[in-house]
């Protein structure tokens, strides 16, 4: 059997969130399945570390696609070119880009269509490019993959897709979140949010919660601390911290290692993920294998995936997530059984568990 893989997502030292899932399902799977002939297809030169094992074969298909009309050019002429040339019997695509006038089976990994519910989370062409294709990358695929039930719900009800074509595949944790026993303690405690930084994250209300915290409770100085890249629209984030009295306690940190942030989220006093919506929250379960308490959005993928292991608000309330704030500073929150059962989910969601689901996908769609 070949399969050849979409992998423009696995870039070096720039792994988010499809990019990990990518990296660590197929790091896996190739291992398992020596008998598969793996086609890894890049819009770019590749690192040699993406080529896990003798049965891979790395391609890079011209131009890169880094903008809506390139990802037409790259997935509906050159890509499928290249699949009939190496007479391919299976496409996954971890990022859910399709060709549409292909006959070979597909397998679509849709994460999430929050750009269905958020229009203000991508530019506006990237967001027609969206809201146009991937209905059609849905209804063309013959299977689909998503990352949790809320997800495979949301793809549903929204493109009135069969449940019985989606499977559920959850997300894992990298082996680098854990528990330290020796690091240092802070000396000065603060809540850490981990995640890229754009609108749909919520990020203002999590401002907007942790000034009133400080202004309501002044014996405390704990920080606030941003792990993620500015993605988009941030602006009106940096308008609003000039109002702030304690902005000099909001810190921004872009492009830190899994171990770096491994090490923010052991001293935190908890995490914070306030996103509107997702399609799983990896950054929920990362803190769960640190023992970090978490407070995180409900009736979102978060509180599915936590089960009841977090501290859930309404993401629209930030007078809500002000009071879990501060529950976790005065040491007063209900955390022991929650830090117990997030850190026995943890173990659970594993890439090894993922990478065996995901290959049950592949199974069902040659089949």
């Amino acid at each position: 059997m070949r399969i050849a893989v979409n992998t423009r997502l696995l870039k070096k030292n720039k792994l988010e969130g499809i990019g990990r899932f990518t990296y660590e399902t197929l790091r896996s799977m190739v291992l398992k399945h020596p008998e598969v002939e793996f086609i890894f297809c890049f819009d770019h030169k590749f690192d040699s570390e993406f080529i896990f094992a003798p049965n891979v074969k790395g391609l890079v298909i011209h131009p890169p696609a880094k903008h809506p009309f390139l990802y037409y050019i790259w997935f509906q002429h050159c890509l499928p070119r290249v699949l009939k040339k190496h007479k391919i019997d299976l496409l996954l695509s971890p990022d859910g880009y399709l060709p549409l006038n292909t006959k070979i089976k597909t397998l679509a990994v849709i994460h999430d269509i929050a750009f269905e519910h958020f229009e203000n989370g991508v530019n506006w062409l990237e967001q027609k490019y969206y809201n146009y294709y991937f209905p059609k990358f849905a209804n063309q695929a013959t299977r689909i993959a998503t990352v949790s039930e809320f997800s495979k719900q949301d793809l549903v009800n929204t493109y009135q897709i069969s449940a019985d074509k989606i499977d559920v595949v959850y997300n894992g944790v990298t082996d680098a979140f854990k528990q330290l026993s020796n690091s240092p303690k802070p000396l000065i405690p603060y809540f850490i949010c981990v995640g890229a930084i754009h609108p749909r994250k919520n990020i203002l209300n999590l401002l907007k919660a942790f000034e009133a915290f400080r202004k309501q409770n002044p014996t405390f100085k704990h920080q606030l601390i941003l792990a993620g890249r500015r993605a988009w629209k941030t602006s009106v984030l940096d308008k609003h911290l000039k109002t702030m009295t304690f902005k000099t306690d909001v810190i921004f940190k872009a492009e830190l290692s899994d171990d770096e942030i491994n090490l923010l989220l052991n001293n935190a006093t908890a995490s914070i993920y306030p996103s509107y919506f997702e399609g799983f929250g990896l950054p929920v379960i990362e803190a769960f294998s640190c023992g970090t308490p978490v407070i995180t959005s409900q009736e979102t993928a978060m509180e599915e995936i936590s089960k009841g292991a977090a501290h859930l608000f309404n993401p629209n309330n930030f007078k809500e997530l002000t009071r879990k704030i501060y529950e976790q500073a005065a040491g007063i929150a209900d955390n022991q059984q929650k830090i117990i059962l997030g850190l026995k989910l943890a173990k659970q969601y594993n890439w090894e568990n993922t990478s065996k689901l995901l290959w049950q996908a592949i199974l069902k769609t040659i089949n």
